[in-house]
């Protein structure tokens, strides 16, 4: 080991305190600490910092003037559109799967902190009468929309699942999905990836130690996707397989719907580049992003970098003017993903998340913060937007489309109960939609159920009991084997009426029963 040469190099950048305790640590945490040390570029994160904290600066001038609402022409909704038009965009998406030009990428990197579990959000069971984690439900969703485009062409064509873990969750999540057989999946059509890692930093520039042996770091951000492309060689893949279009979304929203032919078809419909899921902002002040230009980019703004008066502008007809909220669910060619590797990555610049980072203090011992004291730098996977000439935004539904698993129970959203309810109020609709209709047996009357707008709401007919808040909502879980967003349930359910909870199954799960539901008192 050079240690004298990584004792220059670190004092020549201003690091050398990461030397510190080194005559006090054992020949293997020696070992350990030099070798990470070594691998560390200083140069580029000398370069990250001040880039960052000339960023974060300029991020405290509210930029109002500059914002601009997403053209009319790029824009599209999933409540306003004809059917006939819907209809378009699907079999166009469908085609395009079925000719295997479409992959999936899932941003995974996360670990379910927030969740108090120390495994991968992936993994994670809500509380579903299955039983299904989101992995499970993502992977059935591919399964069934690959089965959906082969009915409609005939052609048996395959969605590439790839998959970017981080340090903290690629051994677990390869572990997974190995124990579930890829959950039907071909093993060649699920690639898993790393994400790269960056030091942790003191708001002065200086690395952290989180261990006298070992420097404090984190992942780069769901925006350090584009060089680990290149890195990884995932787009020399995605290239090899003659994939054009890559739908990219984030783990923890238990309603994505996976390789969407629909959005796929309207994007492609657009000649975009690029392309963004939204769906409308519920109040000004929702702490979501908002889709909009900026100086003539496309870019998005998170809802702190604008003044109260212009996150509550409204149009004429009452609708806010900034409200295309951003729901990390996007659409790239793979000939823009190509250009942003190859010419445009190193202008991505890293934002400041201000973070309590575990580290050592002076006396080597260890020491967990109440208080920010450092910081980790990131890249925003959205920030690449400026760089589309060619952009489409496609509005869906929250109810339908969006509800992400961000806290434990007990918090007031984000949580496993509203992830559960939301999916399971979205397959009640479904099941509505389709004929179907629901009955609860309370000894004295029936009592038909409805689901409407995201909520279990039941209309009540006259011989009802008067406390209705105290009836359960109902429980309704369609597997994606059976059905990806409704479709094809007509002829299992229409015309019949279910007691809750009721389960629809494919057959190919194993089960006893295709449908299994609870049982009327008395029977």
């Amino acid at each position: 080991m050079d240690v004298e040469g990584l004792r220059k190099e670190l004092t020549n950048h201003g690091q050398v305190h990461l030397l510190q305790f080194w005559d006090h640590l054992s020949l293997e945490e020696k070992e350990h600490l030099y070798n990470e040390l070594r691998k560390l570029n200083y140069t580029e994160i000398t370069k990250y910092f001040k880039r960052s904290v000339a960023t974060l600066k300029s991020a405290a001038d509210k930029i109002d003037d500059h914002l601009q609402p997403m053209p009319n022409n790029v824009c599209g909704s999933f409540a306003t559109t004809q059917e006939k038009l819907l209809k378009q965009y699907k079999a166009e998406g469908l085609k395009q799967i079925s000719e295997n030009k479409v992959a999936v990428l899932l941003l995974a990197g996360g670990q379910g902190t927030r969740l108090n579990v120390n495994y991968p959000k992936g993994r994670y069971d809500v509380g579903l009468p299955s039983g299904k984690t989101l992995y499970q439900l993502q992977a059935e969703r591919i399964r069934k929309v690959q089965q959906l485009a082969k009915e409609q062409t005939g052609n048996d064509g395959a969605v590439p699942w790839y998959i970017m873990t981080s340090e903290a969750t690629k051994e677990h999540t390869e572990d997974f999905f190995k124990e579930h057989s890829y959950f039907g999946l071909k093993k060649q059509n699920v690639t898993m990836f790393e994400q790269n890692t960056l030091p942790c930093l003191s708001f002065d520039g200086k690395i952290i130690l989180e261990k006298p042996h070992k420097v404090a770091k984190a992942p780069d951000g769901n925006g350090g996707l584009y060089k680990a492309l290149g890195q990884k060689k995932i787009l020399e893949d995605l290239e090899r397989r003659g994939v054009k279009y890559v739908h990219v979304y984030c783990v923890d929203n238990i309603l994505v719907k996976m390789a969407d032919p629909v959005f796929i078809g309207f994007c492609i419909s657009k000649d975009a580049k690029c392309g963004a899921k939204t769906c409308k902002k519920a109040f000004p002040t929702e702490p979501l992003g908002v889709l909009c230009k900026v100086a003539n980019q496309y870019q998005v703004v998170e809802y702190s970098e604008i003044t109260l008066k212009t996150a509550e502008k409204r149009n004429p007809d009452g609708s806010l003017t900034y409200e295309a909220g951003n729901i990390c669910n996007h659409f790239f060619t793979v000939d823009f993903l190509s250009s942003i590797v190859r010419d445009h990555e190193d202008e991505l610049e890293h934002h400041v998340a201000k973070k309590k980072i575990p580290h050592v203090n002076d006396d080597g011992k260890e020491v967990k913060p109440t208080e920010p004291n450092g910081m980790k730098l990131e890249k925003f996977v959205f920030d690449v937007f400026k760089f589309a000439s060619e952009f489409a935004v496609w509005e869906v539904l929250r109810e339908d489309e969006f509800s992400p698993l961000k806290n434990a129970d007990g918090a007031p959203k984000d949580t496993p109960k509203t992830s559960r309810e939301a999916l399971l109020s979205l397959h009640c609709r479904h099941v509505i939609n389709a004929g179907g209709s629901f009955a609860v047996e309370d000894g004295r009357a029936d009592h038909k159920m409805n689901c409407q707008n995201g909520t279990n709401d039941m209309d009540i007919d006259s011989h009802a009991v008067e406390d209705t808040d105290s009836q359960p909502g109902i429980v309704c879980e369609v597997s994606p084997l059976v059905s990806y967003a409704g479709e094809g349930l007509e002829n299992i359910v229409g015309g019949k009426t279910f007691v809750s909870p009721l389960c629809i199954n494919d057959k190919s799960e194993g089960k006893s029963t295709v449908i299994e539901m609870g049982k009327v008192n008395g029977q």
